[in-house]
């Protein structure tokens, strides 16, 4: 536009100044750019995209196959087109990255009225996560460059990886309580497992807690005497704020974290117990959904920007998964783990004494932490003094660090765990994990 007025100023000018030959090669050129401009504006029109993902859900190791469609509906060529679909650069771009891509996503082409073009490329799932496959980003022209247009087509897909789930091999879940029995403060019900003794017969005593050895005995009708027990379960609670990891430990150790829990969600799941997660990171899909898609764009970096991740949030509402025995729990918990990232938003205290009440005493309480202060120290101490049974998950490489960390735990009565590597985590829970 600003070319165009420039023409016609200058055509003004020369029409003033009588000069004829100048005047028609301007007029010419005016008529030029709107022609070019006219049909720049009708190929970017013209041009219809589409994508197909062959996943929605994938997990580590697993390749995502995306297939792109982009065709020429006008009875006019295109000369030159560039599309790109546009991916977060930090879900490909380090070497650390977690989708490894492979195939072109960006090509410039040359499309003849009706026709049309495919490709395909494809995501390697390296690591955990949620990510949005797109938009497409369209961008044309005419050859002297006086215009260009851009255009974004087909709508974002969005790829979920669920995290890496490792057996703890310590565990028969099939004969033993990966978590074990607590000792309750008040009886909820009776284990049969576990018999306390015998009692003469009472009526109304149900017939399978009649103890028949000693009836026969002594010839007298005798009970069987259970304890009271609960199976507590579990609440993991993990601490993903951007201080409690080391910039030059990630993503290791945050991911670390990750694997962590879902391991041990998956083996309280197997064992059929209650299972919740909390945690005081941001879900993926809120920020997607306030920074990522938001329709057209008028650039190309406009576009780019738009799938960009922002670099701090202040998020104060936790991510969690209530706990219960609800058939889906197990599936809940790892979509909120895929889709979990770091914040400098709530702080793993704060976290804690905001949303205690929400937890039930009857379950266990697992914290997945990477830096004890005496803050988070003290913080738990305080849900042990409120009746929850607390362990914490160290999730550190240093020895000396978690020696530290260690004694700043007990002295709060917490029974610490290190979490040194993946080669820990199958043995994470070998021993009674719950403290009375």
């Amino acid at each position: 536009m600003k070319l165009l007025v420039g023409l016609l100023l200058l055509l003004a000018a020369c029409i003033a100044l009588q000069l004829d030959l100048l005047v028609i090669m301007l007029a010419l050129l005016a008529a030029l750019y709107l022609l070019v401009r006219r049909a720049t504006h009708h190929w970017a029109q013209a041009v219809v995209a589409t994508r197909r993902c062959n996943r929605t859900i994938a997990e580590v190791g697993d390749v995502a196959q995306v297939d792109l469609s982009i065709v020429n509906r006008s009875a006019l060529p295109i000369v030159w087109l560039f599309v790109e679909d546009l991916l977060p650069p930090a879900s490909f771009a380090a070497p650390s990255a977690p989708l490894a891509i492979d195939g072109d996503r960006a090509l410039v082409m040359r499309l003849n009225p009706g026709q049309s073009h495919q490709w395909t490329y494809r995501l390697t799932c390296r690591r955990r996560g949620y990510f949005q496959v797109g938009p497409l980003v369209l961008e044309t022209g005419d050859v002297f460059g006086f215009d260009r247009k851009f255009r974004v087509l087909a709508e974002p897909n969005y790829l979920l990886v669920l995290p890496q789930v490792i057996p703890l091999e310590a565990y028969d879940v099939t004969s033993r309580r990966p978590i074990g029995e607590i000792v309750m403060t008040h009886r909820l019900f009776e284990d049969p497992t576990r018999i306390r003794g015998v009692r003469d017969y009472q009526p109304g005593d149900p017939l399978r807690q009649i103890h028949w050895r000693a009836t026969a005995r002594t010839g007298k009708l005798h009970s069987k005497i259970y304890e009271p027990s609960c199976l507590a379960g579990a609440t993991i609670v993990i601490d993903f704020h951007e201080a409690s990891y080391s910039q030059g430990d990630e993503p290791v150790r945050s991911e670390l974290a990750v694997t962590a829990a879902a391991s041990i969600a998956n083996t309280l799941f197997e064992a059929g117990q209650q299972l919740g997660l909390l945690s005081n990171g941001r879900d993926a899909v809120d920020r997607i959904r306030t920074e990522g898609w938001q329709g057209d764009a008028r650039t190309r970096d406009q576009s780019r920007r738009q799938v960009e991740m922002m670099e701090t949030t202040d998020r104060l509402r936790p991510v969690a998964v209530p706990t219960n025995k609800s058939p889906d729990r197990m599936i809940n918990c790892l979509h909120a783990l895929a889709r979990l990232e770091k914040t400098d938003g709530l702080s793993f205290v704060e976290l804690l004494a905001g949303h205690a009440h929400t937890l039930p005493r009857d379950a266990t309480v697992i914290a997945i932490v990477g830096r004890v202060t005496l803050e988070i120290a003290v913080a738990l101490g305080n849900l042990r003094h409120l009746g929850f049974a607390v362990t914490a998950v160290v999730n550190c490489y240093d020895v000396e660090h978690y020696a530290r960390a260690s004694g700043l735990l007990l002295n709060e009565g917490i029974q610490p765990r290190h979490l040194r590597d993946e080669s820990s985590i199958p043995s994470i829970c070998a021993r009674q994990i719950a403290v009375a």
